[in-house]
This record gives C-alpha cells, sequence and structure tokens, in this order.
C-alpha cells in the first residue's frame, strides 16, 4: 500500500523528467540534458538551470486569480457558456463537499512541481557551471521565493487563516524543502509553514540581486519582491508592525503609482505599469468569460470621482457592467504596500498615519473633488471605521487581481449568500478554507496527518 502511495503521489506531484524534458523549449543548446544511467535527468550550466525556473514561471498557476469566483466581486451572467457553468458553479456557490466532476481544481499539482524544481536548484546550486556568481546567487535567490511563495498560496488555500486559528497546533499544508521523489509528506502546522515561507524569503533577500528586470523578464522574482513578499505576509498573520515596517520599504525602493487622473495612464495592473514589481500571475483569460460581470454590490464600493470605476469596469446597459481589467500580469505591485502600510497603521491605532499612508495612493485615483472629500470623510473616523474604510480600500484598488479572497477570509469573513436554481448557498466561515484535492488525499492519505 505504502508503495502504491508513493506512485500515486509521485503522479500528483507530475513526472518530473518529463517536465524537464519540455524545459528544453527554453534553450537551443543540443546538448541541455543529459540522461544518466539511472535514469536522472541532468541539468549543468547556468542557463540549463535557468531553462528549469523559466519554466515553472511559464507555467505558474493562476489559482490567486480564480478565488475570484468564490468572492462578492462577480456574478455569473445569464449568457455564461456551459462549459464554463460546469466549471465554475460549484466554486461560485462554495459546493467543496462533492463537487461536480467538471468543477475546476486549484492548481495542487503545479505548486509542488515549482517547489521540487526550486528545491532541486537550491540542492544542486554548488554544481551549476558556466555562470558567474552573481547569475548563480539570483537564481538560486529566485528558487527560494518560488518555494516561499508556492507554500505561501497553498498555506492560504487549503489552511485555515492565521489570524482565525491557533496556528501552531492548526493542520497546514505538506512542506516540501528537498527534491526527493520518494518522499509521502504529512502536512505540517500552519505556523510552521509560516515560520518557512519568512525563513526562505530571508534566505532570498541574501542572494538576489536584480532590482528590476527588463520588460519581459519582469515575471522574475526580484529585489524589492523579497520586501514585498515579507510585507504580505506578515500582514496575514496579523504582525501589524512587521507588515508596516516591510511595506513602508517596498516604498522606499519601489513606490511609483500610475497617475489615473492622466488619460495616457496605464492601468495599475499592467507589466508595463510603473507600479509593476513582479508580473508573474496572470488574471486570466480563460476565466474571461466567467468574470465578466462585476456585481451591481462590488460596483457600488466606487464613488464618484473615483477615476478606476471608468478605468477598470466599463457599463454594457444601465444595470450592468463589465470588466476592462482582465489581462494583466501582476504578482506584486507598489499600490499593494500603501495599503498594506496603511492597514497596519491603523491597526496599530496609529490612524492619522494611516490616512497619511493613503494619500498618495488616493490622489492618483480620484479627481481633485473626490480626494478631497475621501479625506473630509475618514478624518473623524474610529479605528474600527477606518479599518473598514481601508478594506474597502484595498477591494476598489485590488479588483479582479485574486486579493479579495484572501482579505475576506483574514478579516470578517463575512456570510455571503447566492442564489441558483431556486436554492440559497451561504458562505459560512469553514468554507472559506478550501478542502484538500481529493486526488491529493487518495494518492497520500499521509496529507491529513500533520506534525
Amino acid at each position: 500500500m505504502i508503495k502504491n502511495n508513493r506512485i500515486k503521489w509521485l503522479s500528483v506531484l507530475f513526472t518530473i523528467h518529463c517536465s524537464l524534458f519540455v524545459s528544453m523549449m527554453f534553450t537551443s543548446c543540443d546538448n541541455f540534458l543529459d540522461i544518466t544511467p539511472t535514469g536522472k535527468v541532468i541539468a549543468s550550466t547556468g542557463e540549463e538551470y535557468r531553462a528549469m525556473l523559466t519554466y515553472e514561471y511559464k507555467y505558474f498557476p493562476k489559482d490567486r486569480h480564480m478565488t475570484t469566483v468564490r468572492t462578492d466581486e462577480l456574478k455569473f451572467s445569464g449568457s455564461t457558456a456551459s462549459s464554463d457553468l460546469d466549471a465554475y458553479l460549484d466554486l461560485w456557490l462554495w459546493k467543496d463537499e462533492n463537487p461536480s466532476p467538471t468543477t475546476s481544481y486549484f492548481s495542487w499539482r503545479s505548486y509542488y512541481h515549482a517547489i521540487y524544481i526550486a528545491n532541486y536548484i537550491i540542492e544542486h546550486q554548488e554544481e551549476i557551471t558556466d555562470a558567474s556568481a552573481k547569475t548563480i546567487n539570483q537564481l538560486v535567490g529566485e528558487a527560494y521565493m518560488m518555494r516561499a511563495y508556492c507554500h505561501f498560496l497553498l498555506v492560504n488555500l487549503y489552511a485555515e487563516p492565521y489570524t482565525h486559528c491557533t496556528p501552531a497546533t492548526t493542520r497546514g499544508v505538506p512542506m516540501m524543502l528537498e527534491a526527493d521523489v520518494n518522499a509521502i509528506p504529512g502536512s505540517s502546522s500552519v505556523e510552521t509553514i509560516y515560520q518557512q515561507v519568512l525563513s526562505d524569503i530571508a534566505e532570498a533577500e541574501q542572494r538576489l540581486n536584480v532590482t528590476k528586470w527588463d520588460e519581459g523578464e519582469n515575471y522574475r522574482f526580484n529585489t524589492i519582491s523579497a520586501q514585498a513578499l515579507r510585507a504580505r505576509t506578515y500582514l496575514y498573520m496579523g504582525r501589524w508592525q512587521e507588515a508596516l515596517t516591510a511595506a513602508k520599504a517596498v516604498i522606499a525602493a519601489h513606490g511609483d503609482l500610475e497617475d489615473l487622473n492622466v488619460s495616457s495612464a496605464l492601468l495599475p495592473d499592467s507589466y508595463q505599469s510603473a507600479e509593476n514589481i513582479v508580473a508573474l500571475e496572470q488574471f486570466s483569460s480563460n476565466l474571461s468569460t466567467v468574470i465578466n460581470q462585476p456585481s451591481n454590490d462590488f460596483i457600488s464600493l466606487y464613488r464618484t470621482g473615483d477615476q478606476r470605476k471608468s478605468k477598470y469596469f466599463k457599463r454594457a446597459t444601465s444595470t450592468t457592467w463589465t470588466l476592462l481589467k482582465s489581462d494583466g500580469y501582476c504578482s506584486f505591485r507598489s499600490a499593494e504596500a500603501y495599503l498594506t502600510a496603511a492597514e497596519a497603521a491603523a491597526q496599530l491605532n496609529d490612524l492619522t498615519g494611516a490616512i497619511d499612508l493613503l494619500k498618495p495612493l488616493l490622489q492618483k485615483r480620484l479627481n481633485a473633488t473626490a480626494y478631497q472629500e475621501a479625506l473630509d470623510l475618514m478624518a473623524p473616523m474610529n479605528q474600527s471605521q477606518l479599518l473598514q474604510e481601508i478594506y474597502d480600500e484595498r477591494a476598489r484598488e485590488l479588483a479582479f487581481e485574486g486579493h479579495r479572497w484572501y482579505d475576506l477570509r483574514r478579516t470578517t469573513q463575512p456570510a455571503l449568500t447566492r442564489t441558483y436554481g431556486g436554492q440559497t448557498y451561504t458562505l459560512t466561515p469553514e468554507k472559506y478554507t478550501m478542502r484538500f484535492p481529493t486526488e491529493a488525499v487518495e494518492s497520500n492519505p499521509e496529507i491529513e496527518r500533520w506534525e
């Protein structure tokens, strides 16, 4: 039975050898891969190791954006194709028990595949040839970031939110720190996963040396991305001072914002935007027909004079809108840092400081009248009122970029309701945590065990 489970678990992680063959597409070297007598795939040069990581970048999951289906950002339109309904209806209705076989799953396999490759690069860094020490350090730093980011996303999909559990005694997800295809891992605690993420960010930060990649390569992790992921991680942990410090470091290093009061401004989520830090995840062309109708309640969050309403959305009829913000590539951008810093400051009861941190963002998103009205609105707010305003501002700014689900689950966990086919469905607190995929549990029963 153990042997069979190992075989199944390996298939869940993907067949690593096959994927490395695919990565030959990223290089013209005829001898990219050598096959050893034991059948292992071996990379040697810096270019070959770069190709391995490029493959993981290219096929990185779009799950962060797919969580939009579970939020209050959208509604399914009556014209939604039947194939889209088959794929996403159960997600939209939060039907996680016995979902339809046609339901689209989150990319469990791809995350652990990327982690495997990251581990492989980290373990073999001393063996990389034909590359400078600086190049190798950057590559290994990116591998640490890849491992950190994958574990971070997994624990926020499949484990309880850090801020709504006892992290040290709550089951997290399997943690993979070795490129071992024979491992059958159980899950680690939520606390253990978060601490490993922070450790990997620190390791990455010691090695990353590219501050900004050229356009076309800016899907790669850079020096600023380490602080950006650290700020997000601390925010999700509710460690407000650390989140504030990290977010301010991002702003100091990369505080540029697109000015939406200027007609020529790019959408802030564009990979070409001045705000871009890492343009890895696409939100997502294959979901465009599903998420193309923002909900009226979500649209109502935008006040008069907010330039984002006409930049992010287009009025289709008197009662419906369509999404303009649908083909961007964005994992980290500077606007998020302002919002993180403001929320952390408000949590620390520095309300004036929180408003000051919002001002640069609001100046670039609201016309002059709306900007002054926003300041007047926030000035008399108490802490809980200002925090709700910051949550709403995160929703307005980061709309449809895959942040909303995580923000709802780590903060107030509202009970959303939907009606379909004459039946009402409710998003209750326990449904803010996804179940492990059936295929993962069947292939590795140890996954339900945690250490």
